[in-house]
């Protein structure tokens, strides 16, 4: 029961955190939804930075990793977002768009995840 407490709080805490950058940084005017964008791109490198402390001499217990990691970073990545947006832009044509934002996510975010587990060697 605390393990999935903590997967709550820290899914709870990410995901607000993702809506304050969402209506920060999307808008409808520049196309490309960089709330989403930047929102996995952390959310990479933390969580690349989280699972590299605690592969690294046990730096995190199971308890800060699941509340880190799994919660936090879970809900705070937007992948389900990030599916719906690229829709949007299939919907409306802008192949473009699509293309630069589908590659650019992938690409910055494995760079993000291995950014994090560097930063901790």
């Amino acid at each position: 029961m605390k393990q999935l407490l903590l997967v709550f709080v820290g899914g709870g805490l990410g995901s607000a955190l993702r809506f304050l950058v969402g209506k920060w940084l999307n808008s409808s005017e520049n196309g490309i939804p960089y709330g989403t964008f930047a929102a996995n791109v952390v959310g990479s490198l933390l969580i690349g930075i989280i699972l590299g402390l605690a592969a690294k001499n046990e730096g995190l217990s199971e308890s800060q990793t699941l509340l880190l990691a799994t919660g936090f970073c879970g809900g705070f990545t937007t992948f389900s977002t990030f599916a719906y947006e690229n829709h949007v832009f299939l919907k409306s044509g802008d192949f473009m768009s699509f293309a630069l934002y589908t590659i650019g996510s992938f690409v910055v975010g494995f760079l993000a995840v291995f950014g994090g587990m560097y930063l901790v060697k």
